[in-house]
Parts: structure tokens; C-alpha cells; sequence
């Protein structure tokens, strides 16, 4: 699972790429991708794809984003196929966070990036008032943003490859953070 590019590279010359994927490419993988250029602090350079996008980003997303000061001209639905071939980008990690595709077969990424699943119930497939809707989008970015922090706060440079596939694996199954901000 682990390539050795991780512990080999020079923390201080790049930072680490990591690749949110879902299945549309709408909702979850965008939302972590912005979470983690905010809070990566030039540690990690974050991108988002899926198995099937569907080719925009979901209307909540961008209003919730919005709402929290993220930057928004780069949001796209965009395949994973964009990572997987000989011109794509050097990625890091690799996070499921959708249950459908964390059980699809995922390319074979450049590198042998980590890769953990930290699947999220879909915001988009709330069906609802547009209050109820805004809560699932919430609601997800809080767990998202939770998991991100744990992952920023890791001592990458000093942990041993398996002692960080546990770490992240546990990130996984981490609740939601304790900070509301519905």
C-alpha cells in the first residue's frame, strides 16, 4: 500500500499532495480539498476528483464555502483519470470519502500514494428543504474539517509507515468536531 516516496522525500522542499476522491465530484471531495488548502498551510497541496463526476459542483457546496471565506475560482467536478496518468501530479495520499468509491477499483496512481478511506454519508443526496440540505452540507464540512486538523496536526516526518496507516485509518473513524458552525 505504501510507496516509499513518502518517507524519502524532503518535507521542506514540497509539500505533501493529497487527493479527496467521491464518486461525483460535487460535494465531499470538494469540500475537503478546500478544507485542507485552508488549514494545509503550505504543508499540503490539495486536489478533489471522482469515479463518475458529474460535472459541477453542487450548489450547497459553493454557498457553504463561500459562507466560510474559501476561495472558490478553482472549484471543479473533474474525473479521477486527471491523477492517474504519466503527466499527472506526484500525490501523497489518497482519501476515499464516500463509500462507493472507496469499493471501486481505483486506478493505479503514480507512486503508490497512503491511501485510507474516510467515507462520509452524501450531503447531495439529502432530498429535503433547502434548510435540511444546508445542514447535511454542514454537517459534512465539520466532520471533514475535524479529520483534516487530526491529519495537519500528524508529525509526518517521524512517523514510521505502518504507525501512519493507522493514524489515518483512525482520522477515518473520527466524529464530528465539537465547533457548530450551522
Amino acid at each position: 500500500k505504501f510507496g516509499f516516496h513518502l518517507l524519502l522525500r524532503d518535507a521542506n522542499t514540497s509539500p505533501y499532495q493529497v487527493l479527496f476522491l467521491c464518486t461525483g465530484s460535487s460535494a465531499r471531495s470538494i469540500l475537503a480539498a478546500s478544507i485542507l488548502t485552508s488549514e494545509g498551510e503550505g504543508r499540503f497541496t490539495a486536489f478533489s476528483a471522482g469515479s463518475h463526476p458529474n460535472g459541477r459542483v453542487h450548489p450547497a457546496a459553493i454557498g457553504l464555502l463561500k459562507k466560510l471565506g474559501h476561495p472558490l475560482a478553482s472549484l471543479r467536478s473533474k474525473s479521477w483519470e486527471e491523477f492517474s496518468g504519466p503527466k499527472a501530479p506526484r500525490i501523497d495520499f489518497v482519501f476515499t470519502v464516500c463509500d462507493s468509491a472507496a469499493a471501486e477499483v481505483c486506478p493505479v496512481w503514480p507512486g503508490q500514494p497512503v491511501s485510507a478511506h474516510w467515507g462520509l454519508p452524501d450531503p447531495a443526496a439529502v432530498d429535503g428543504t433547502q434548510h435540511q440540505i444546508d445542514l447535511a452540507f454542514a454537517k459534512t464540512y465539520q466532520m471533514l474539517e475535524h479529520r483534516i486538523a487530526l491529519l495537519v496536526d500528524l508529525p509526518m516526518e517521524s512517523l514510521e509507515s505502518v504507525s501512519l496507516l493507522k493514524q489515518l485509518d483512525a482520522i477515518g473513524n473520527a466524529g464530528p468536531s465539537p465547533k457548530n458552525i450551522s
